[in-house]
């Protein structure tokens, strides 16, 4: 069994309140959800307006495929135009962890 994780830092456009936040995150953490089946939210930087962490997880039994999930997921997020994306955390943990 393998399990994979990402950790998005994303700084987020024209947004002036929570509110603003939540209709940039909430879409692009229910598209990882329906595309990809992860598990996925928001994690980090909750009550900033123009910061958040989106984590994700996914296990499975054969690691090509794990990572090309996760290399697709990465993909979908850097190529959101209302977000920047700041940096990516991978972890990657298998039968020998």
């Amino acid at each position: 069994m393998y399990v994979g994780t990402l950790s998005f830092d994303l700084l987020l456009g024209d947004v002036h309140s929570l509110k603003e936040k939540r209709s940039v995150v909430r879409p692009i953490v229910a598209e990882l959800q329906r595309k990809y089946a992860v598990s996925a939210g928001e994690v980090e930087h909750m009550n900033l307006h123009r910061r958040a962490v989106v984590g994700l997880a996914l296990v499975s039994g054969d690691a090509g495929h794990l990572s090309d999930v996760l290399d697709r997921c990465e993909r979908l997020v850097a190529g959101r135009p209302e977000v920047e994306l700041l940096s990516v955390r991978r972890r990657f943990h298998g039968d020998d962890d």
